[in-house]
């Protein structure tokens, strides 16, 4: 697992090798990911919407980018959470994610970018 705090948002994640298959006569690797988003901050906020960067071990780098997580935008009251599960394919073995989520604070109506710490992923089987 790993974790991160940035402005009082703690975001952790967790990740799964979920298996592979053929698609399109090409190996697709699947992994699934668990985020868990913590509001350790004084004020209420809400997540708007989310930025990630996928990369393999091949070096193709897929951006993805859109509103709310899989199609919520969750309000997080000051010590409440809010955790949901995804996936991505590669075409590699091996790749990390990385991104942020944009965010407002709903006492200075700024908004903010949380970022979401980068996380390996890897299929057991490759590991050395």
């Amino acid at each position: 697992m790993v974790q991160q705090v940035t402005k009082g948002i703690k975001i952790s994640v967790e990740t799964t090798f979920e298996g592979s298959f053929y698609k399109n006569y090409k190996i697709q690797y699947a992994f699934g990911y668990t985020v868990t988003i913590e509001n350790q901050s004084k004020d209420s906020v809400q997540l708007n919407a989310r930025h990630w960067e996928i990369l393999d071990a091949l070096n193709n780098i897929e951006t993805v980018t859109g509103e709310g997580v899989i199609g919520k935008k969750p309000v997080l009251k000051p010590g409440e959470s809010h955790t949901y599960t995804s996936g991505c394919l590669l075409t590699s073995p091996f790749g990390a994610m990385q991104g942020h989520y944009n965010m407002v604070n709903f006492t200075t109506t700024k908004k903010f970018k949380v970022t979401i710490p980068t996380f390996k992923l890897s299929a057991p089987f490759a590991i050395n």
